[in-house]
């Protein structure tokens, strides 16, 4: 028989395992793939087939998808920036990774950057499987200490009159920046302007300011 699955099962895995598990980033994805496998929710294969499928299919193109909606259109980006998951559901990417979204605006004036201090707290039904880096101690260290160090090294050179916010994901809230949209692109549609979207750049460690 094959493994069923059931998301709201899943999703109280995660917050009961949350606090527990340890803090190596293959461990706790060892630890939860066993539990998951346990109870009989997955087996290895429909793991992998979950990992390609958020990697390659859905990934960050969803993500990019809502800020090229923002981009162009006034009223979805207000929404977005009051109640994030309405307005992703509106396109219709509601999940439960995405229910305790919050989304910040890259300025001229102001930077946002996104870590998960405790562990790797991440919206992936929206930006796709979190990066490596992301999850390493490294970097939720120095994203709080140094944020402007740690962008430099992304190559996201901030003047001294931009200011830089750090925002702290948690299972509770989540968050996705939306980055100014690059110059140069007046006349492209929204699915070109979505191709121009990275996933560092709804995370915070790229720009787009190279434009079109």
């Amino acid at each position: 028989m094959e493994p069923s699955y059931d998301r709201e099962k899943v999703a109280a895995i995660h917050r009961h395992l949350h606090a527990h598990l340890p803090p190596e980033p293959a461990l706790r994805v060892k630890a939860i793939e066993s539990l998951l496998v346990e109870k009989g929710l997955v087996d290895p294969a429909a793991l992998d087939a979950w990992i390609e499928a958020y990697t390659e299919e859905i990934g960050p193109k969803r993500g990019a998808m809502v800020v090229a909606r923002s981009w162009v259109d006034a009223g979805f980006r207000a929404r977005l920036l009051d109640d994030a998951a309405a307005a992703v559901a509106e396109m219709g990417f509601a999940g439960q990774a995405s229910g305790h979204l919050k989304a910040v605006e890259n300025t001229p004036a102001r930077h946002n950057l996104v870590v998960c201090t405790l562990c790797s707290c991440y919206p992936f039904a929206i930006l796709g499987m979190a990066p490596p880096w992301y999850k390493a101690a490294e970097y939720r260290a120095r994203a709080v200490r140094d944020p402007r160090g740690v962008l430099a090294e992304f190559g996201v050179t901030l003047g001294p009159d931009v200011a830089v916010d750090v925002w702290d994901s948690t299972a509770e809230l989540r968050y996705m920046v939306i980055p100014e949209r690059p110059a140069g692109t007046e006349g492209l549609d929204e699915a070109a302007l979505a191709a121009l979207v990275t996933r560092n750049a709804m995370i915070g460690t790229d720009d787009l300011k190279g434009g079109a």
